[in-house]
């Protein structure tokens, strides 16, 4: 999935900041979620209350579904690094080194997408697979671009275009070691040329490219936390081996910018032209609705967006971090160069979008004599609960709530101030706890997901059709159950269902059979 820091640990819900204008007008809290569809018009919902041509897919990530984690010449990344490091900080002690095995059943897995009737299939490069060593120049994996071939290529010749995604968090361990991942400006041209590998040999047959996904839960995940962070030290600056919550979250994300930017920029000009293909960045973020309609509360909320998604929005729209971070955050904040700054602007075709919950903002006063920390700088409080109720029903994880109104106030929001840009979903979604008391029959029973999934597309097929957002896809979170990062396999967020015990035996879910009706129809 996506993971998370959003799908990580239930406290990013605590992290969270962001929020909208328009939500204002929801009153309470709305747990009806089964007849959202039918609040808003929309009694039947299916395929064809989308416009022709609307893409609907499902998602995967590299180190949470591929497994061979050691084999065919892959080199290490952060996450191989980690999960066997410091295994008590997954929730099952587990790690990916088979997760669901889809390296050597990819073919079963596109049989199954033929099935269902998806158009389309998100997954990630792992950069370590094709590159051991981080660098083109150390070497290239053969047997690594092999398996993205083979894999594309049975996605096409079963009518299932391919979305990829460059960089999900598994950074080559290599990388990490020589001079600290993305707190150095070194990453930039280690990823350029990674990416532009990656161009070269795929890019006649891939027509959509994601350069980052969720770059905010790479750099909060391990930064602002330190929860994800080995704390390895890069072998050329040791002080880096410690955190510093005032600044290396706002590094992190800074160099991933510069590496989005740098990688869009060698799409656009050496590849583009001939191959025709579009470039974009998937950014998550969650809904913020101000706990009360006051002015310290409304403007918390829009604070906390400005802190999750503006944060990478605004710099790749308009060149530059929200106003509200450069007072707020001052010169912790890096700055970009005017060459930078017109690199980023308008360095992406399209919007990806990963969002699955929201929650409620309220102001809170900066803390005195306290260490300045990006957990404290938005001066936000961000809760689940408004006097004593939830904002939503609650799903396995404990950031997640269901509200499917935020994803349509998201959606508005984006049109209305970042000038009406294109956007696919790229992931959204709701897990399950993986309880292994419960029969075959009732793990595939996930009638929650599928009023989840109703809700929420409903809500966004009305952004559609009365707000005319420029919304061209949907990708489902995810294709299957997988390792969920510090979850581990303690939760599902599959709409197949993976038997862990019998071989990761492939299963449709409830959920499955509804899509499968959904976009037949």
């Amino acid at each position: 999935m996506k993971i998370l820091p959003f799908k990580l640990l239930p406290f990013f819900l605590a992290l969270f900041t962001l929020d909208s204008l328009s939500f204002i007008t929801v009153n309470g809290v709305n747990n009806d979620y089964n007849n959202i569809g039918i609040n808003q018009g929309i009694s039947f919902l299916n395929r064809t209350s989308f416009p022709p041509g609307f893409i609907f897919g499902s998602a995967s990530s590299a180190y949470q579904f591929e497994g061979a984690a050691y084999e065919d010449g892959k080199g290490p990344s952060i996450w191989d690094t980690f999960t066997h490091k410091f295994p008590g900080k997954i929730a099952d002690g587990n790690n990916g080194d088979v997760a669901v095995d889809s390296y050597h059943r990819y073919k079963e897995d596109v049989k199954i997408m033929k099935e269902m009737g998806v158009d389309a299939y998100r997954f990630s490069i792992s950069w370590p697979r094709i590159l051991p060593y981080g660098k083109v120049s150390k070497g290239v994996n053969n047997k690594g671009l092999m398996y993205y071939h083979n894999l594309i290529n049975e996605l096409l010749a079963n009518g299932i275009q391919p979305f990829i995604t460059l960089f999900h968090w598994d950074l080559p361990q290599s990388l990490q070691d020589e001079y600290g991942g993305f707190l150095s400006p070194q990453i930039v041209d280690d990823f350029r040329d990674y990416s532009d590998l990656c161009f070269r040999e795929f890019g006649s047959k891939v027509k959509h490219w994601i350069t980052l996904n969720e770059p905010w839960s790479y750099s909060t995940g391990i930064f602002s936390t330190g929860i994800y962070s080995s704390k390895q030290c890069p072998k050329s600056d040791p002080d880096k081996c410690i955190i510093d919550f005032a600044t290396h979250p706002y590094l992190a994300a800074h160099y991933q910018l510069l590496a989005h930017a740098a990688a869009v920029h060698i799409y656009r000009k050496k590849y583009q032209a001939s191959q025709k293909g579009l470039i974009g960045v998937a950014l998550n973020t969650n809904w913020f609705v101000p706990v009360s309609p006051s002015k310290h509360n409304r403007n918390s909320a829009l604070r906390a967006l400005d802190f999750m998604f503006g944060w990478y929005m605004d710099p790749i729209t308009y060149g530059d971090y929200p106003r509200s971070m450069r007072s707020l955050v001052g010169n912790r904040l890096p700055k970009f160069s005017k060459e930078q700054s017109l690199m980023l602007r308008g360095s992406y075709d399209f919007l990806g979008l990963n969002h699955y919950t929201s929650s409620y903002a309220a102001y809170a006063p900066s803390l005195k004599n306290g260490k300045p920390s990006y957990n404290t700088d938005s001066l936000t409080n961000l809760t689940s609960e408004r006097n004593g109720i939830p904002i939503g029903p609650k799903a396995a994880s404990d950031w997640l709530y269901v509200y499917p109104r935020g994803i349509y106030d998201l959606l508005v929001h984006i049109k209305q101030k970042y000038k009406d840009p294109i956007i696919y979903i790229t992931e959204n979604g709701i897990d399950e706890a993986n309880d292994a008391r419960l029969s075959l029959k009732e793990a595939l029973a996930d009638g929650m997901r599928i009023h989840y999934y109703h809700s929420y597309l409903a809500f966004i097929q009305r952004a559609v059709s009365r707000n005319k957002v420029k919304l061209r896809g949907y990708f489902a979170w995810s294709f299957s159950d997988n390792f969920e990062w510090g979850s581990g396999y303690t939760v599902r967020f599959g709409i197949n269902y993976i038997d862990y015990k019998n071989g990761l035996k492939r299963y449709p879910k409830n959920s499955a059979k509804w899509f499968k009706n959904f976009l037949h129809k």
